[in-house]
């Protein structure tokens, strides 16, 4: 009787900690809401809550992109690189127009994605050996090709910073219609099931004749896109090109918003949906200690905590 009194208060716990582990990045983002509303000055307004928005857009683009990396059984290091080198293509190339400025900047996103996929599909590199090489070399060539900030000054850009459809920003609009995108590809599409195959176990995957070569490839390259398209979003919301701090520390909260949304780092698997909260939960965190006058050192010391309760919490659903 006892023992079975005790099997059932095991089994509840453990329902307890799976619902936590599964929906605690949506906890985390209502817990933070309920704060600022009640103690942090002028947080419920229109205004504010549109700012929270275009800010948490451009992470949120990387953040996809890392989330199909991490489900490859990957990791891409080289995403803020690739927003530095995208906004010193799209100051040099802007005189053609903005979307050659824009196709440039891609290309380039892709290029550092190809490499970094060739290096992990071709030579069996370690993703995170490959990526920190890319994250390097891509921050040093944005620094030759534009060595200081620029201001961007084109009708275009500035349209796509500031622009809105009734009242929603076009850099929001972009970022959610990507997640969706993205959660399609994953769940309905055999390039999806052929992704999340090969994170669960590549041996596997190359026994059963699936293409890990070429879909590595094509993973990193959209991580590479995505990054560099985050890269000129940011760029129109500034109406500046600054290589030497965009998308510095990038890859820690993409990788924070990811592993937070419940994707785990072990690969087989991706959450578009806790990916998006996750990126919401690290603006919060991020504009709720400047709001209290916390300096910027401390967001970073919360978003490694965050990691590591995250990958914690991941390790204990592996164990069950």
């Amino acid at each position: 009787m006892t023992d079975l009194a005790l099997g059932r208060t095991v089994t509840d716990r453990d329902r307890l900690l799976r619902l936590l582990q599964s929906y605690g990045v949506y906890l985390g983002v209502a817990v933070l809401l309920l704060v600022n509303i009640l103690f942090t000055p002028h947080f419920v307004s229109g205004e504010n809550f549109r700012t929270q928005a275009v800010q948490v857009a451009p992470v949120l683009v990387v953040a996809l992109g890392m989330a199909l990396a991490i489900g490859s059984e990957g990791v891409d290091l080289s995403v803020g690189s690739v927003m530095a080198l995208s906004t010193s293509l799209v100051s040099l190339y802007l005189g053609y127009g903005m979307w050659i400025a824009l196709a440039v900047a891609l290309l380039g996103g892709m290029a550092v994605g190809a490499a970094n996929g060739s290096l992990v599909a071709f030579l069996g590199v370690q993703p995170i050996v490959a990526t920190l090489a890319l994250m390097v070399a891509g921050r040093g060539l944005a620094l030759v090709l534009l060595p200081q900030l620029k201001d961007v000054r084109d009708p275009t850009m500035a349209s796509l910073g500031s622009g809105d459809v009734f009242g929603i920003p076009y850099l929001v609009l972009i970022a959610a219609a990507l997640a969706l995108l993205v959660a399609f590809v994953v769940r309905r599409t055999t390039f999806g099931r052929q992704l999340l195959a090969i994170g669960d176990s590549r041996p596997a995957a190359l026994l059963a004749g699936l293409p890990v070569r070429r879909v590595l490839i094509v993973v990193y390259m959209v991580c590479g896109a995505l990054a560099a398209l985050a890269g000129v979003l940011a760029t129109a919301r500034l109406s500046a090109s600054d290589p030497t701090s965009l998308g510095t520390l990038m890859e820690l909260s993409a990788i924070t918003a990811v592993v937070v949304g419940g994707t785990p780092l072990s690969g087989g698997r991706i959450r578009i949906g806790g990916t998006v909260a996750g990126a919401v939960l690290i603006q919060l965190l991020t504009a709720t200690l400047i709001k209290h006058d916390l300096p910027p050192s401390w967001t970073q010391i919360a978003q490694a905590v965050v990691i590591v309760l995250a990958v914690c919490a991941a390790r204990e659903r592996g164990k069950r």
